[in-house]
């Protein structure tokens, strides 16, 4: 199993490499999922990329197979960012296409902003360049106290799909997928979200912007992305109706079009 160097710590990752034998010069994309996700959930995407793209997925610090830090460890919005940088350097990718959901696009923007020569395409799903209050926070550590991991993600998946969104087999992958996170990293995660605000560095973002984002997140109000492509006339910007902050799992072929058509008429290579 392939791991990436960091640090304080290794954090697991995957390629899947399908591209065409006669594609030249074939694209790199680095998938970040966020809190309570997994590199899995980007499984339904892959078929509308992996002809010129090669995909590359990995556990957040905190989750899956990557590292679980202990309590020494500072969680910060740069020292995540360079977790970006460290898959980058693993897959020896100079430029990758990033795209990153919830508090994956929060970092992987923040990684744009400080690493403007190591990025072709960013692309934001279900995030934001502003955080959270710290009464998030405070609510999520009492669902975990009263109810636990089960209790807290029950709760989660209400927030992530409408009812009906997906089919039973798909919202059983997924719960018991989010129930394997531990309560730590999940607060530890969300507590990085508080205060930030990227708003003064915005404008200074140099590659191209795809955001993607939904019509119900509970989380970010679809005005609080409209204020980040306000700040970035050019960026690409398209709201999926129906959907919460599950969106990247449940739209997931609608948002892979979306990317698809964003990669390739920004026709930027990865190197």
């Amino acid at each position: 199993m392939p791991f990436a160097n960091t640090e304080t710590g290794t954090l697991h990752y995957e390629v899947t490499d399908l591209v065409a034998p006669w594609v030249e010069q074939p694209g790199t994309i680095i998938f970040h999922h966020g809190i309570g996700g997994s590199a899995g959930m980007w499984a339904e995407w892959l078929p509308h990329l992996i002809d010129r793209y090669r995909i590359v997925r990995f556990d957040m610090r905190g989750y899956g197979r990557s590292d679980r830090p202990d309590a020494r460890y500072k969680w910060s919005l740069d020292g995540l960012s360079r977790d970006v940088l460290a898959i980058a350097n693993a897959v020896e990718v100079e430029r990758p296409h990033v795209l990153g959901e919830s508090i994956g696009g929060t970092i992987a923007l923040n990684y744009a902003l400080q690493n403007p020569k190591r990025i072709a395409t960013l692309t934001m799903s279900n995030a934001a360049h502003v955080g959270l209050t710290l009464q998030k926070v405070h609510a999520w550590k009492k669902t975990f106290d009263d109810h636990g991991v089960k209790g807290w993600s029950d709760i989660f998946m209400r927030d992530r799909f409408h009812d009906g969104a997906l089919d039973p087999v798909r919202w059983a992958w997924f719960a018991k997928m989010q129930e394997a996170w531990e309560p730590a990293p999940v607060l530890n995660a969300l507590s990085v979200l508080v205060g930030t605000d990227l708003r003064p560095e915005v404008a200074k973002l140099t590659c191209p912007l795809l955001i993607l984002h939904p019509d119900g997140s509970p989380f970010i109000p679809v005005e609080t992305v409209v204020d980040l492509h306000q700040r970035l006339p050019g960026s690409s910007f398209n709201v999926i109706g129906h959907s919460k902050h599950g969106m990247p799992f449940s739209h997931a072929k609608e948002c892979a079009t979306k990317l698809r058509v964003f990669l390739d008429a920004a026709g930027i290579k990865s190197e």
